[in-house]
């Protein structure tokens, strides 16, 4: 008795009309998957979005399809599109019905793992001239695929085993034609089980696939070609018009980089728009102004910098420093005032009355040429070191792909990182990791350099290799205006040194002026306070 059940179950598994029921079941699951994933992309971005109308739009829609039973949604398309003159078969209603309802489930999964990111990545992709969908589509949804990835398929298996209630509107799928044998033979102990094995095993195969290409998003298995680079890499890459034309702005620099001797080269790069020190204000600030939740973070902040110059800004936490460097290259917008660069708004045009802002601001950035480096980093955790440093100027300025990497490897030369070119960030340290920031951030051939704080995330033993840089770039005659507590740094290669507090400037002066002899009592108390650690550093 016992092995006529066995054969009578091996004649199910196998069974050819099942195994057909089985492949309409994964067609309909690949195809509403497409659907589902592809909407709810766009669902979450809509919920993303900062207007109401879109999130609102985005939230009912996924409230109805998550709160109601899809088999009654099936019914409801399978009914409701006749009425209005739309008759689709029923494989067709199973798959428009499957992937209504699997965007609902996506665009939360997706809006996720978009949120899980970092926002320091997208600050950055911006700081580079990188628009919303470029920055998204390069920076922002590689990342977020590590989190989303564990939720598709996730949402693949339910859906596989869920086109069983298809059949309610006649799809011919695996548990349907299960159905039609028992109604002839009434075997529902074997053919169930040979349905659910059958099952099983589409599942456990989706499963294998998904340790695979988890394996393979996974930063610490990322081979030289990764699917990262394969899927969100320049295959999918839109012409971009070069914003700036890297190569005709400092052809010395940039052309025959090989010809040109360490030191020699940078230098060129830095003075390719003659950054010679002259009295004409470079960037110019005048009464900006920031507020926060009715808290004042800037109040009225007048500064001129000159071409060539090094200007440290100095003050205690608080003070307004960093989000004055961040509104330089409208990373911040103002409340009021204006800031200039080389005489042109970077994100605001001029009207009758004031300023407004533009519509394209990436491309304002990309014009305006301003490299920045951050507090943390802000390396593209998913790419190189030659990945970062050639992200913007072939993505933003259109450079060639050749070209940029020729001289993204010169930059990694200058700042020590020949040899690191193709780690990526997490298996540098932190010293090494600000220094590929510096060269990402020189590769635009920058007008100038804004430094937020460089050097507070990283081990005292590690300052000293990213001031050398800077001490470099400085030398070179690079236009820079640094925020920074490093007072040694600031005497010996400042040539103004500007004291902020409360969102204004106290006093500024040449570093002899400011830090040895400080008009302010403000600006002495807080120099006592920063001293003081130095010099029981030293010790």
């Amino acid at each position: 008795m016992q092995v006529s059940v066995i054969e009578e179950f091996a004649s199910y598994l196998l069974s050819g009309f099942l195994w057909q029921g089985a492949l309409i079941a994964v067609e309909i699951t690949v195809l509403a998957m497409a659907i589902g994933l592809v909407l709810g992309l766009g669902l979450a971005l809509m919920r993303l979005s900062q207007h109401s109308v879109l999130r609102g739009t985005a939230w009912s829609y996924i409230w109805v399809m998550r709160g109601t039973p899809q088999l009654l949604q099936l019914v409801f398309i399978f009914d409701a599109l006749p009425a209005i003159g739309l008759r689709l078969d029923s494989f067709s209603t199973a798959v428009i019905g499957f992937g209504l309802n699997q965007a609902a489930f996506s665009a939360e999964n997706i809006r996720g793992g978009i949120l899980s990111v970092n926002k320091t990545q997208s600050v950055a992709a911006a700081s580079l001239g990188m628009g919303n969908l470029l920055a998204l589509r390069r920076i922002i949804l590689p990342q977020a695929m590590r989190t989303v990835l564990p939720g598709i398929f996730n949402d693949i298996i339910s859906m596989l085993k869920l086109t069983s209630i298809a059949s309610i509107i006649f799809v011919s799928e695996l548990t349907f034609r299960a159905q039609q044998i028992i109604g002839q033979d009434f075997r529902f102990f074997t053919v169930f089980a040979a349905a659910a094995i059958i099952y099983l095993l589409m599942t456990s195969v989706i499963s294998l696939m998904q340790a695979h290409v988890e394996r393979r998003f996974d930063l610490d298995h990322l081979p030289e070609e990764n699917p990262l680079k394969r899927f969100f890499g320049v295959s999918f890459a839109a012409k971009a018009e070069p914003a700036v034309d890297l190569e005709a702005t400092c052809p010395v620099a940039i052309a025959r980089i090989d010809e040109r001797p360490s030191g020699e080269w940078l230098r060129e790069l830095t003075t390719c728009e003659d950054q010679s020190k002259d009295a004409a204000a470079f960037i110019r600030c005048r009464n900006v102004q920031k507020s926060y939740e009715g808290q004042t973070i800037l109040a009225g902040v007048d500064l001129d910098i000159r071409k060539g110059e090094v200007v440290v800004l100095l003050g205690p936490s608080g003070s307004g420093k960093s989000t004055f460097l961040r509104m330089i290259n409208h990373l911040e917008p103002m409340d009021w005032g204006e800031i200039t660069v080389d005489g042109r708004h970077v994100g605001y045009e001029q009207i009758p009355g004031g300023l407004r802002p533009i519509r394209n601001l990436a491309k304002a950035r990309a014009d305006a040429k301003i490299g920045m480096v951050f507090q943390h980093f802000n390396l593209f955790s998913h790419y190189s070191s030659i990945e970062n440093v050639i992200e913007a100027p072939v993505y933003v300025h259109g450079v060639n792909k050749d070209k940029a990497r020729q001289t993204a490897l010169k930059l990694l030369e200058e700042v020590g990182l020949a040899n690191h070119a193709d780690h990526l960030p997490h298996r540098l340290s932190g010293g090494q990791q600000q220094r590929v920031a510096i060269a990402r951030a020189l590769a635009i051939a920058p007008r100038v350099m804004l430094f937020d704080e460089p050097t507070s995330a990283l081990d005292p033993e590690l300052v000293g290799e990213v001031l050398a840089v800077m001490r470099k770039l400085a030398d070179a005659g690079m236009t820079m205006v640094v925020v920074t507590h490093e007072i040694r740094f600031a005497r010996d290669v400042a040539d103004r040194v500007v004291f902020m507090d409360g969102g204004k400037v106290i006093e500024q002066g040449p570093p002899t002026d400011v830090i040895d002899n400080p008009k302010h009592e403000r600006t002495r108390k807080f120099l006592r306070m920063v001293k003081q650690p130095d010099k029981e550093a030293a010790e």
